[in-house]
């Protein structure tokens, strides 16, 4: 059987939008166990952290630096047969204050630390969904502000360019599936479902 790693944050854990950090979809109703579902003799291997960036630390809680966190986890996986990389929403957050050529530079690493396992071509880049509108009000994520909205539709480009240069696979989660109105930042039942299917076009 076949090991895909899957490396992101709360897009990835399955985070309910509007809940607390203790709400989460179940491995059937998550991109990662659609994914697994549909793709025959493939076990999708779960690294989804809320509030993980691609290199920035977080102020509050450790652990959340994608790319210091790689090399233990790529290891302790190890042997993978490729690696799912959707990173960068957080990363748009107001106080890290990072541009999108930064957040690229911040997944461009990722994409370094990966490649000492395997090879370029085993890597499907996702760039991630967009920050809706009313993603900064008091009642959703205050985290955000309106620069990040821009920042977070900019990434799409950005993230192409990387994959090509490093020859690996891409998508844009943005084509695909958009982010819940209930907080415009988390990807809805549907989201999931739709962001699963895309990923399969693409590794089937």
């Amino acid at each position: 059987m076949k090991e895909l790693l899957a490396f992101g944050d709360s897009n990835t854990w399955g985070l309910v939008p509007g809940k607390n950090l203790s709400n989460r979809y179940p491995r059937d109703k998550r991109w990662t166990g659609i994914l697994e579902n549909r793709l025959e003799g493939v076990r999708i291997a779960e690294e989804g952290l809320c509030g993980r960036t691609t290199v920035f630390e977080d102020r509050t809680r450790p652990g959340r630096n994608g790319a210091k966190e790689l090399p233990v986890l790529l290891e302790s996986h190890y042997p993978v047969d490729g690696v799912i990389l959707m990173l960068g929403t957080n990363d748009c957050k107001s106080y890290y204050n990072a541009s999108p050529e930064e957040i690229g530079a911040g997944v461009d690493k990722c994409i370094l630390e990966i490649a000492k396992f395997i090879e370029p071509e085993n890597i499907l880049l996702i760039s991630p969904i967009y920050l809706g509108e009313d993603v900064c009000l008091p009642e959703k994520d205050p985290e955000f502000d309106k620069k990040s909205i821009g920042t977070s539709k900019a990434l799409k480009k950005v993230y192409s360019d990387i994959a090509k240069k490093r020859g690996t696979k891409f998508i844009a989660a943005s084509d695909y599936a958009s982010p819940s109105k209930v907080d415009d930042e988390h990807l809805s039942e549907e989201g999931h479902e739709k962001l699963a299917q895309a990923i399969f076009e693409v590794l089937k």
